[in-house]
């Protein structure tokens, strides 16, 4: 189970998840101490050093601490109830996680020389200061969090990386992002040439482009999805027809994400691999790369692990193979705004681009997409030869 970041925020696509508080009470008398079990997991949801909460939670509730990192034990001393401790996390999400502008928590630390602390903001680009008066803060300066390697390779990624920066890193933290761009944009450029090589005689897609005729194709397309694209899910008992129902209902009914969630708990299929299918093939329009953040909430909410990743990717694979060529061009700019979403994962993507595969796709098509996704690989590869070279 988790829970939002932002408890005040009920939205229940809302991104940015959190374990809640686990604590159990040890020791008994005068010694008594309360064991804060999945701190480590809370603070990379929060993207902060364990040590941080727990010295925050001392500060709050009076209490001394005990923190042993390597073997993850963190103690407040005292009795205090797994709720009190969460409303207390609340404070520190406030002061320490979040941005002051935009209330994201896409924030890192900026440590500056004049014994000042900043959170810089990944989402909107503000800065904010946290309170100089705060007792932590000054436990912030005398322990600046070490720079981890992130599940991103330079891109903000809540809950992925912890990062101090100093004043004068921040010159080439601008240039790690204008390089992760311009590989990016490279990427995308250097799809064209394989295009080029895609346009032949068997990719043709009609010209009609009415709102009828566009309804008819994808019907007609979530009709074959049982021959063709639902083959996860050994141990799923759900009838093929009820997927084939459930597809047809969002496409003709357009209804909004909530009102998707809300029809996939009814027929109790929101954690079903083939469900993730079905939603790739019929969520989309032609604009699937501006779309795609915008149903980043339900995405995140049914895609639950890898197996449930490969379902997206194949999905995906024929609603553009198969439903609109036309965007294979695009295929790049797809996979790296899931990936960019947390959608996928590097190794899952690696793993699906590796070679052409029939599972979704006659295996012609398969060969189309994925040299087309050739870029956006490359790209992967090569920016973790870069951080594996930077760690050594």
């Amino acid at each position: 189970m988790s829970i939002n970041i932002r408890r005040d925020n009920a939205d229940p696509f809302y991104r940015y998840k959190m374990a809640p508080i686990q604590s159990k009470t040890e020791g008994r008398g005068n010694g008594v101490k309360t064991f804060v079990v999945n701190t480590g997991e809370v603070a990379r949801n929060l993207n902060r050093p364990p040590s941080y909460i727990i010295k925050y939670f001392g500060f709050e509730l009076g209490a001394q601490t005990s923190i042993n990192e390597e073997a993850e034990r963190y103690l407040v001393n005292g009795i205090h109830a797994s709720d009190k401790l969460q409303d207390t996390l609340d404070g520190f999400i406030n002061k320490f996680v979040l941005c002051g502008s935009c209330l994201n928590p896409e924030t890192d630390f900026i440590i500056h020389k004049n014994g000042t602390v900043e959170k810089d903001c990944k989402a909107c680009g503000a800065k904010t200061l946290v309170d100089p008066q705060h007792k932590l803060t000054g436990f912030i300066l005398k322990n600046p969090p070490a720079t981890i390697k992130s599940k991103k390779k330079g891109m903000a990624n809540a809950g992925a990386s912890t990062t101090a920066v100093a004043e004068d890193d921040e010159t080439a933290m601008d240039e790690q992002d204008s390089s992760d761009l311009t590989k990016k944009i490279n990427a995308e450029a250097a799809v064209l040439p394989a295009m080029k090589e895609s346009n032949d005689e068997d990719v043709q897609w009609s010209a009609d482009v009415s709102e009828e005729a566009v309804k008819a194709r994808l019907r007609q397309a979530d009709r074959t999805m049982a021959a063709l694209s639902l083959h996860d899910g050994a141990n799923d008992t759900t009838p093929e027809e009820t997927y084939s129902e459930f597809g047809e209902w969002v496409i003709e009914t357009r209804p909004s994400d909530v009102e998707i969630y809300k029809r996939m708990n009814e027929l109790k299929i929101q954690q079903n691999i083939k469900t993730v299918q079905v939603l790739a093939q019929v969520l989309f329009t032609e604009d699937i790369v501006k779309e795609i953040p915008d149903h980043n909430g339900i995405l995140s909410k049914v895609v639950t692990s890898p197996a449930h990743e490969k379902a997206l990717l194949g999905g995906i694979e024929r609603f553009i193979g198969l439903q609109h060529p036309e965007l294979i061009k695009e295929v790049p700019n797809v996979l790296f705004k899931l990936y960019d979403a947390d959608l996928v994962s590097e190794d899952v993507v690696e793993r699906w681009g590796t070679k052409a595969s029939k599972r979704y796709v006659p295996k012609d098509v398969s060969k189309k997409v994925r040299r087309a996704a050739k870029p956006f690989i490359d790209w992967l590869e090569e920016a973790e030869s870069e951080s594996e070279s930077e760690s050594e």
